[in-house]
């Protein structure tokens, strides 16, 4: 058997035992056993004889919301390592630079503004403010220095998402009911709590699909790892690869966001972690980075639900709380390094 294939297989079985777990740890636990008959049921009919309940908890209810952290995670991940890669910054990500926060006041306007008449769907308008808020992003660095200078983007980035988030509470404020507008602050810090089938045939689509656009420029990842100019000199199309790779992030960012909201922190801190288990080599990280920011967040989606009985806090509050520490290190690392 190939190390290629054993990797494959360790791969399918951890990120197997991390939706697996995701689907039976909760408020009322359930046995792992009773979830693969649950899943054995459905698929293939096999015909156990099974609590409806339960049944209906782990198909309707906790299996949709693993499928979709995984793909939240894994995309959001991919998207570090492909801004971290073309902007040759270690602290570059979808939440720092704005884009979250752009694709949230996309999704918004979308929702609440009735943007495009029904025609333009959560997910395209989450893109257009996503793809806004990075150029927003760029330009702002541009003229504030450099747009690969790690002060200049990140205090670019951060100012974008003020701006953006100031935005969306604007639109909030101005727009929404009451309730409406509970509903969207509690979906805004990162909620799986309403996602069922059709967010998974949306999420695991588009997570897989940028997984793979990026493997398959993965050498010109490495080679923009030592800049643009070394890229060229390879006969890499620079120009053409940044606004695939970009639109392919913002693309991902979107569509996450439109159905979770706002999560922060995956991108920056599993990357990290990758690298510094792995190496730089993008043939190795892009899939790493993957799986980590699935079973990432399948743990601390597992957590919001259990961490304080009878209550579920968003997501992207734990991630944050993960996150942030992270961020810190990593900058107490950079000035150590220096």
């Amino acid at each position: 058997m190939s190390r290629r294939l054993i990797r494959l297989l360790l791969v399918l079985l951890t990120l197997s035992v991390a939706l697996i777990g995701g689907v039976a740890i909760g408020e009322t636990s359930i046995e792992p056993s009773v979830v693969l008959q649950v899943l054995a049921n459905k698929l293939w009919g096999a015909g156990y004889v099974l609590d409806p309940i339960d049944e209906g908890i782990v198909w309707n209810y906790r299996l949709t919301r693993a499928l979709v952290a995984a793909a939240c995670g894994a995309g959001l991940a991919t998207c570090g390592v492909i801004l971290q890669s073309l902007l040759r910054n270690p602290l570059a990500d979808p939440y720092l630079l704005g884009i979250s926060a752009g694709a949230s006041t996309g999704a918004v306007m979308v929702a609440l503004l009735g943007v495009g008449a029904g025609a333009i769907s959560l997910s395209v308008g989450a893109f257009a403010g996503a793809v806004t808020a990075f150029v927003l992003v760029i330009l702002l660095a541009r003229v504030s220095g450099s747009a690969s200078g790690t002060g200049q983007i990140i205090l670019a980035g951060i100012a974008g998402s003020q701006l953006f988030n100031a935005l969306t509470a604007f639109l909030i404020t101005r727009s929404a009911s009451s309730e409406q507008a509970r509903g969207i602050m509690f979906w805004l810090l990162g909620n799986l709590g309403g996602v069922r089938w059709p967010s998974v045939w949306l999420a695991v689509p588009v997570a897989v699909l940028g997984l793979i656009v990026c493997l398959w420029h993965r050498r010109a990842l490495d080679a923009f790892t030592f800049g643009a100019d070394s890229a060229a000199s390879l006969g890499i199309a620079v120009r053409s690869v940044q606004i695939l790779l970009i639109g392919c992030a913002a693309l991902v960012t979107a569509v996450m966001v439109s159905i979770v909201g706002s999560i922060g922190f995956v991108g920056l801190v599993i990357p990290h972690a990758a690298r510094l288990l792995l190496g730089t080599g993008h043939a190795r990280l892009l899939p790493a980075s993957a799986l980590g920011g699935a079973v990432f967040l399948i743990a601390a989606d597992v957590l919001s639900r259990t961490l304080i009985k009878g209550q579920v806090i968003p997501v992207g509050v734990i991630t944050a709380l993960v996150g942030a520490p992270v961020f810190a290190l990593i900058l107490v690392g950079r000035r150590s390094a220096r």
